[in-house]
């Protein structure tokens, strides 16, 4: 039974948390063109009936929002964030800050700064941001997500709709959430209310850790209905260290194709719990092949357990390219270990970080690569000695969609360095100092020149 007593102890204890917390949370303020376009298709706007453009013009507009009335001025982009180190780093969310113009950071105690991109991972929709606020700032730790339970209580502190400073409660209410946003990432559940606004910031246990970065909300009003999702603070831990060390993210890769298993599948495989990741494909010249075998059911990796397709590719994703790692699997109804060099993934954005001069903190070119394999090759029609790395994705407005390059582009050389893996390409763009950079290409079996101005 819950008394009076206890119940003011609880909120005494939610108090004293925000207290020690509240200064290291961060409002960001992302500004972009007005002619950016939304996911569906169409111009970022305000309703045709605005109740609460008063509001808004007080308090600030939520994500996304635009005045039509105005379509000459910026488009705001509201967010938070979290200091994560006392020299101003700031951890928030990639949608927050994508394709801003520019970003300012807005403190606890009212003072604003320009920030820096140090990278950002759009797959698990992180971001990392620097401000030199000239003196150490307020910061948090990360908590271990692994550890916190079903049912406990967490606190969430953002910028919902303009209102920084904005704390709310809850409890986990699920953990391990795949919400469809890809294989790298992983959700906490709360039903902490969190809103627009809130995206970046943080999700607080009891003993003031950072257990989550909130996300998303699943809500068919706009509003919260008591279902959001934060990113887990082990993964966080992991792309943060990552975007520190060069800006990119660098991941592990198999070379496999994995499904998990239905009842049928496994009881015709044998397997009666269930559990493991199947693979369906193993990509030729990949870091798998000749090694792992189509049928195979991976049940470990490096000592982990793999409980089925969702957990594979983050264990797999937190190994260093090169590195030798242990697998065990199921092949014939008997458990089989492996040893395998793990393979480098696509880079996330290829950018150099923020340094102290201008031209190192501006090189990027805006692709997502990969190695060009056998499969590849014959995917885009190119001979079987071709060379470089194959373009899969184009940041809509980066320098290097801007310069032409489409998605199945092989750049073979860019700059005077000839090109042949996800990497060269990074330290190309990190040696680069020509601007426009000259970058030959492989389009379906003609090679072009194209000349790109990095940002």
């Amino acid at each position: 039974m819950i008394t009076t007593t206890s119940a003011a102890h609880a909120g005494e204890a939610v108090a004293d948390l925000v207290e020690e917390v509240a200064p290291s949370v961060v409002t960001i303020l992302a500004e972009r063109s007005l002619k950016e376009v939304s996911a569906n298709g169409n111009e970022l706007r305000s309703p045709d009936n605005r109740p609460f453009d008063e509001f808004f013009r007080r308090f600030g507009a939520p994500e996304n929002f635009s005045d039509r009335s105005n379509r000459g001025a910026p488009g705001h982009a509201l967010g938070s964030g979290f200091i994560l180190e006392q020299d101003g780093l700031i951890v928030t969310n990639h949608h927050v800050i994508d394709d801003a113009n520019e970003i300012t950071v807005l403190l606890h105690d009212g003072r604003e700064f320009d920030a820096v991109v140090v990278g950002q991972d759009p797959q698990t929709d992180l971001a990392l941001l620097s401000i030199k606020a000239g003196e150490p700032l307020p910061f948090v730790q990360l908590g271990d997500s692994d550890d916190i339970r079903v049912g406990e209580d967490v606190v969430a502190v953002g910028n919902p709709f303009g209102l920084g400073g904005t704390v709310t409660t809850g409890i986990i209410s699920a953990k391990g959430r795949n919400i469809g946003s890809g294989p790298y990432a992983e959700f906490l559940q709360t039903d902490a209310a969190i809103n627009k606004g809130n995206s970046g910031g943080p999700l607080f246990d009891m003993e003031g850790n950072v257990v989550g970065v909130n996300s998303a909300i699943f809500s068919p009003t706009g509003g919260s209905v008591g279902i959001g999702f934060a990113v887990t603070s082990n993964i966080v831990d992991l792309i943060v260290d990552d975007l520190r060390d060069d800006g990119a993210v660098d991941r592990g890769w198999l070379g496999v194709s994995i499904q998990t298993m239905s009842p049928e599948v496994a009881a015709a495989i044998g397997i009666e719990d269930r559990k493991g990741a199947l693979v369906s494909g193993v990509v030729a010249e990949g870091p798998s092949d000749g090694t792992i075998e189509i049928g195979d059911v991976i049940v470990a990796f490096n000592g982990e357990k793999v409980s089925d397709s969702n957990d594979l590719p983050r264990l797999v994703a937190a190994a260093e390219a090169g590195e030798t790692s242990n697998l065990l699997v199921i092949r014939d109804g008997a458990e089989k270990a492996l040893k395998i060099a793990v393979g480098q993934h696509e880079s996330a954005t290829l950018a150099q970080p923020p340094e102290e001069t201008e031209k190192a903190s501006a090189r990027m070119l805006g692709v997502t690569v990969a190695p060009l394999t056998e499969t590849a090759r014959s995917d885009i029609g190119l001979d079987d000695d071709a060379t470089g790395v194959v373009v899969t994705s184009l940041a809509p407005n980066g320098p290097a969609a801007r310069s032409g390059l489409l998605v199945g582009d092989v750049i073979v050389k860019f700059g005077e360095e000839k090109i042949s893996t996800p990497d060269t390409l990074k330290k190309a763009l990190q040696k680069e100092d020509g601007d426009p950079a000259l970058v030959l290409l492989n389009r379906r079996g003609h090679q072009i020149f194209v000349a790109v101005e990095l940002a």
